[in-house]
């Protein structure tokens, strides 16, 4: 593509950016009829409030995590997609490989979530050197250098937190991401 149509692109993009932000900054302000203020965040107003959003996001983040680590993980591992002659051996690992990211990543802030409820604070702390272990998997998964100690790790760690969060009362079910949700 020659430099001009991607200078020509980019000042479009940019343009069309600046313009939709001025748009939706304009929409915001005060509502005369009745004196409220129109903001574009909820927050919770009360510490019961903050614990239910707390308890909601680790679920979320959890049951991402959970969801990634069996689909693109572990299922695959059982079937041997990870052996070397395989077919589509290289797609699986890629796949494990951004799984596993998206794991640490998830189970990262579901951990953070977790700590704006006390007991699911307190459940959730012990797990944070066993999710910290598995950061560099990913990468260990994507080159196909990950065997069974390794995948037990993730299924390990997963059903971990979903015990945490059972008995903090947050029940974590699976969500599977979608293959562009891993990358992106």
């Amino acid at each position: 593509m020659p430099r001009t149509a991607r200078l020509r692109r980019a000042l479009a993009a940019v343009l069309l950016s600046t313009a939709l932000l001025a748009g939706t900054t304009a929409c915001g302000g005060d509502d005369k009829a009745t004196g409220a203020t129109v903001t574009g965040t909820a927050t919770p107003t009360s510490t019961e409030e903050a614990q239910k959003f707390a308890k909601t996001r680790f679920v979320a983040n959890a049951g991402l995590a959970a969801g990634a680590t069996y689909q693109w993980i572990v299922k695959p591992y059982r079937e041997g997609k990870f052996k070397e002659g395989a077919d589509g051996r290289t797609f699986a690992l890629v796949k494990a490989g951004l799984a596993g990211a998206f794991t640490y990543n998830r189970l990262k802030a579901a951990v953070n979530n977790a700590e704006g409820d006390p007991l699911l604070s307190k459940a959730v702390v012990p797990l944070t050197a066993g999710i910290d272990s598995l950061k560099d998997l990913g990468a260990k998964l994507r080159k196909g250098e990950a065997g069974d100690a390794d995948v037990g790790a993730f299924e390990k760690i997963i059903g971990e937190v979903k015990d945490a969060g059972r008995s903090a009362g947050a029940e974590v079910t699976d969500k599977v991401p979608s293959a562009s949700e891993l990358g992106g």
